[in-house]
């Protein structure tokens, strides 16, 4: 079994890389293979993970009547397929925008406005000299990017040159984060190319 999930995953892989070539039956067939397994996996863990102990266990097991509510306005997203009752479906998108947006602000505050103040608050004495010039440079990349969004005053003078670095210190993010996702796919071929020729075909 192990020699044939070998053979498997390695066919696979060369179906997915032969899309390189270009558009053929053996990439479909992989893609295909992907989407069907991948909609399976997260339907089982939304099942067992979310639905079943959050919702159906607490309804069926305990009794607790509570959560027919959460099902009956889950349900009512099928009602355009009712002509007459189509106008129930602002029920539930209601609930699921101002639920979605109440979590993305919270997100948004905790985890990037937060971390990135509490991130700029570094020391500048006491410590070695290239410490505070590396902090000096994080502060500074920070106060010009903010200053670049800044529109209530035209970007002229000392403030367009300060608009002008933050442009340079995104740029700099930018190339970094393009950067970091190109060698994070590298990183993935050297894995599949090892896995080729040391997993399949056993030549390293």
């Amino acid at each position: 079994m192990e020699v044939l999930g070998v053979w498997i995953a390695s066919l696979l892989t060369l179906a997915i890389y032969s899309f390189l070539y270009k558009d053929n039956p053996f990439y479909k067939v992989a893609e295909h293979i992907f989407v069907g397994i991948s909609a399976g996996y997260w339907a089982v863990i939304l099942w067992f993970d979310f639905a079943w102990p959050n919702l159906f266990e607490p309804l069926i097991v305990k009794g607790n009547m509570v959560y027919l509510i959460p099902i009956i306005i889950g349900l009512l997203m099928f009602a355009p397929f009712i002509p007459k009752l189509s106008w129930l479906v602002r029920i539930p998108l209601t609930f699921t925008m101002g639920i979605s947006m109440a979590l993305f602000i919270t997100q948004i505050i905790q985890g990037d406005i937060l971390p990135q103040l509490q991130a700029t608050f570094l020391p500048l004495a006491g410590i070695h000299p290239f410490k505070v010039f590396s902090n000096l440079l994080i502060i500074a990349g920070v106060v010009f990017t903010l200053i670049y969004f800044y529109f209530s005053k035209e970007h002229k003078g000392t403030l367009g040159f300060a608009a002008k670095v933050g442009i340079w210190f995104m740029m700099v993010s930018f190339g970094a984060s393009f950067g970091y996702t190109v060698m994070a796919r590298i990183s993935l071929l050297i894995g599949r190319v090892y896995f080729l020729l040391h997993n399949w075909l056993g030549i390293i």
